[in-house]
């Protein structure tokens, strides 16, 4: 063997050893089914309408989902987001009956059914806005994976730092990803249509 293909042959026999070596790894952790899986996202709820009527997550079975977490006080995200998602609604047309559009507050204090249902009265009527006590909020929020935290504000009055993502739930209720809203109605409608 020349000297210049001794370098050659050696570096194949290491990658050739440490693919084996990966492969036997793989398979003594039992291949594909011991692989981690992405965390989930969602999960069972029982939460109240702003008509006072009880709302679960199998409620929401049978129709793709968008789901945003906010509060009735914010001054800008939520009602910008809430907007975005009327407009998308709108844009759907008929369709819009297909879907379930859901806001869910993470402001149980201030967030009754009546001061959600004054809220929303603004926005398009397929929109749903689910509240609950501390407690189901809470348990909700963890399974969602959204971040809330009750801000003081100076005035002694507070504010919340809250995730301001849309999750895109597909009909089964299995999280799909976060929804482009970032986009004319038209664009995310016809996205959203691939999941009726």
């Amino acid at each position: 063997m020349s000297s210049a293909a001794r370098p050659l042959v050696i570096a194949t026999a290491f990658a050739a050893s440490l693919v084996l070596g990966l492969l036997i790894m793989f398979w003594a952790m039992g291949g594909v089914s011991k692989v981690a899986q992405p965390a989930a996202i969602g999960g069972p709820f029982q939460l109240t309408d702003q008509n006072g009527k009880a709302v679960t997550d199998k409620s929401l079975k049978g129709k793709p989902t968008l789901i945003f977490f906010g509060y009735t006080h914010c001054p800008d995200v939520c009602p910008t987001s809430l907007f975005e998602i009327s407009e998308v609604l709108r844009a759907l047309g008929k369709d819009a009956d297909k879907v379930n559009a859901v806001f869910i507050s993470v402001d149980p204090e201030r967030d009754t059914p009546a001061t959600m249902k004054d809220y929303l009265s603004s926005f398009d009527p397929h929109l749903e806005g689910l509240s609950g006590d501390p407690a189901e909020t809470a348990k909700v929020i963890t399974s969602y994976r959204v971040y809330a935290k009750k801000v003081p504000t100076k005035d002694g009055d507070y504010t919340m730092d809250h995730t301001a993502l849309i999750y895109l739930m597909d009909r089964d209720g299995r999280f799909v990803s976060p929804f482009n809203l970032k986009r004319t109605p038209e664009e995310a409608a016809t996205d959203l249509k691939r999941y009726l």
